[in-house]
C-alpha cells in the first residue's frame, strides 16, 4: 500500500513539473528567448562568495573594448575590480543596469575598477549605443563568441552575471543575475577591506 502511495505521488509531482515546464517553455519572454539563443542563460541573483584561501589564479581577461580600445585585467592589479556580464538583448541586463551605474557612484575613489563584458552582442556599435543609454561610463570588452566565459574560469554562467576581484586579480565573489546596488557596494567594500 504504501510503495502505491509513494508512487502516484512521484507520478503526480513529475506530471506537475512537465506542466511547469510546458507553461514556461510557451511564456518564454523575449529576452528568455534571446538568452536561449545566444547560449546564456538568466540567474536568480545568487551570490558566491569564495574565501581567500579557496580563490583560484588571477583572471586573464583582455580584449579590444565596444569604443575600440584595448583592456587587460593583468593592468589593474592592485585594485578591486568589478566585472559585469551584459547585452543588449538581454531583459534583466536592463533592469540591473541602474544599479550597476549607482553602485560605481557609491565605490568611486576606493581603488575600485568597473569592466563591462559585452557578451555576444551583434556589434560593437549596438554594444556602445545600449552602454550610452545605460549610463555605463567604464569600458566594456567586446565579447561576440562567447570566450569570456574561459577567462572568467566557468563562473559567470548567466547573463548578466557580476564578479568582484580582489586585488591580484581572483574572484572573490560572482552574483548570477541581476544584482542590486546594496549587494553590490556590500562586497565591493568587504573586497576592498580585505588585508590580503
Amino acid at each position: 500500500m504504501r510503495r502505491h502511495r509513494i508512487t502516484r505521488t512521484l507520478v503526480a509531482t513529475a506530471s506537475a513539473l512537465a506542466l511547469a515546464g510546458g507553461v514556461a517553455a510557451c511564456s518564454d519572454s523575449p529576452s528568455e528567448k534571446a538568452a536561449k539563443e545566444f547560449g546564456s542563460r538568466n540567474g536568480d541573483g545568487s551570490t558566491r562568495l569564495i574565501a581567500e584561501a579557496d580563490r583560484a589564479k588571477p583572471v586573464e581577461l583582455s580584449g579590444e573594448t565596444i569604443d575600440g580600445t584595448t583592456w587587460d585585467s593583468a593592468d589593474e592589479r592592485g585594485k578591486v575590480v568589478v566585472v559585469n556580464s551584459w547585452a543588449s538583448w538581454c531583459g534583466p541586463c536592463a533592469t540591473e543596469a541602474p544599479h550597476l551605474v549607482e553602485a560605481q557612484q557609491e565605490t568611486k575613489g576606493e581603488d575600485v575598477e568597473f569592466v563591462g563584458i559585452n557578451f555576444r552582442e551583434s556589434s560593437k556599435e549596438t554594444g556602445r549605443a545600449q552602454a550610452q543609454e545605460w549610463g555605463f561610463t567604464w569600458p566594456s570588452v567586446y565579447d561576440k563568441s562567447g570566450q569570456s566565459a574561459l577567462a572568467m574560469q566557468g563562473k559567470m554562467t548567466a547573463t548578466p552575471s557580476t564578479a568582484v576581484l580582489d586585488r591580484e586579480g581572483r574572484i572573490a565573489a560572482v552574483v548570477l543575475g541581476p544584482v542590486t546596488t546594496s549587494t553590490l557596494v556590500g562586497l565591493v567594500e568587504d573586497t576592498v577591506a580585505e588585508q590580503g
